[in-house]
This record gives C-alpha cells, structure tokens and sequence, in this order.
C-alpha cells in the first residue's frame, strides 16, 4: 500500500494520476490517508456520470451510506432528491459526492447505534485530494456545496454556509493541497447551501423554511445551468 501511515492525513499519495472515475473509485476503497478508515465500513466514493453538468458536494457518508457504499442513499439522500426535482434539477443527471469519504461516529453508549460525528479541519483537508481528482475529471458547470464542510473543503476553513449561501461563487480550480487551498478560480460556479439534514434536524416549526431555502438556493445553480 502507497505513501504515508494514517498519522500523516494526507490522501494525495493514494490518488492514482491519470485515472479515470471508475479507476479513482478503485483506489479509495484502499485510502488509509487519514484514521477514518479503521472504524468505517467502507470507502464511499462519487457516484454519477463523468458528463454530469453539475456535482453535489456533501459532507461524509452517514450510517446508510457506509453499510451500503453509496453516497445519499438515507433520509438525507430522500430530501436532497425532492428538493432537486422541485428546483429543477434532475437527479439523476447529477454526480454526487462527499467532501470526506469514510464515515466518522462514535458509538452510543450502552447501545449499538452509531451517532455522525463532523469531521474536523485535518480530515477534510487529508481527503481533499479525492475530491480534486473529481471535480477535475468532471469539469462541472455547477458545484453546489451542501453545508459547511463541503464549504471549507472547497471555499477554505473561513466558509461560512450562514453568510455565503444562495448566491453564485467563483468554483476555485482544484488543487487537492491545503484545507480549501484556491490559488485560481475556474470557469464554473459555486454554490453553497445548507446539508439536507439540516432539515432533518430542524423542529416541525421550522421545517418547513428550512426545507424552502434549501429548494430556493438550488433553484439558483438550476437557473445557472439553464443559463
């Protein structure tokens, strides 16, 4: 196995060149970049056409998409897909993906249940270099960063969803070093949005908004896509 032990929180070394997404998705099911790996089921790798217009950036794969390897396949996934539709985004000709690929818990005590936890600056920062490698493969038109650590990851650790949500970025060209290094910007656009399981979360009084405000920022890549 490539490059450094876990300690070093560096993927770039597990990142074949020149590969293409079928071959990417290979190698990370062999990243040990950073200790996420030990504990999760699996690597969690984009899923999607290379052709895709747009690329959905989440945060890391929850209990379902750990068991079942694939990226928004739980509740999350179930309210990412509606408000798509209600956008005017077609799931399905989307490439979707998270910033961090293994998936980060703790265990409930006294139980089996596997509570999420956010990833911190050095686990976003050591798998960047998966998500660089895609976005490059892909050269999407849209990025839509859904929450904050798909923000940071991309934007660099001052991003703030709050304040920066709902308006068209500069899509930085991705470099895969440094925690959202951005030495250039690209061609595309960004858009930052909160994680559908900010609805999720949210009390019934509130639902509802939030579950609005997630439909209105992807009406604005949809509007950039149409565009």
């Amino acid at each position: 196995m490539p490059g450094p032990g876990p300690e070093g929180y560096d993927a770039a070394p597990f990142v074949p060149e020149k590969a293409d997404l079928r071959r990417l998705r290979e190698a990370a099911a062999g990243c040990r970049g950073c200790p996420l790996y030990r504990d999760a089921t699996q690597t969690v790798f984009g899923t999607g056409e290379p052709s895709a217009r747009v690329v959905l950036v989440g945060e890391q794969p929850g209990d379902q998409e750990d068991r079942q390897g694939e990226p928004f396949v739980g509740p999350a996934g179930g309210v990412l897909k509606r408000a798509l539709a209600e956008a005017g985004i077609d799931p399905a000709e989307a490439y979707v993906t998270n910033a961090v690929k293994h998936f980060k818990f703790e265990r409930q005590e006294r139980g089996k249940r596997r509570i999420h936890k956010p990833p911190g600056l050095r686990e976003i920062s050591a798998c960047k270099p998966w998500l660089a490698s895609e976005l490059r493969l892909i050269d999407p038109e849209v990025v839509v960063a859904l929450g904050a650590t798909a923000g940071k990851s991309l934007l660099g650790p001052s991003f703030r969803v709050t304040q920066q949500r709902g308006v068209p970025l500069p899509l930085p060209v991705p470099d895969g070093a440094g925690e959202g290094g951005r030495e250039s910007e690209g061609a595309g656009a960004l858009v930052a949005t909160i994680h559908p399981s900010a609805v999720l979360r949210a009390d019934a009084a509130a639902r509802a908004e939030a579950y609005a405000g997630l439909v209105s920022d992807l009406g604005v890549a949809a509007r950039l896509l149409r565009g």
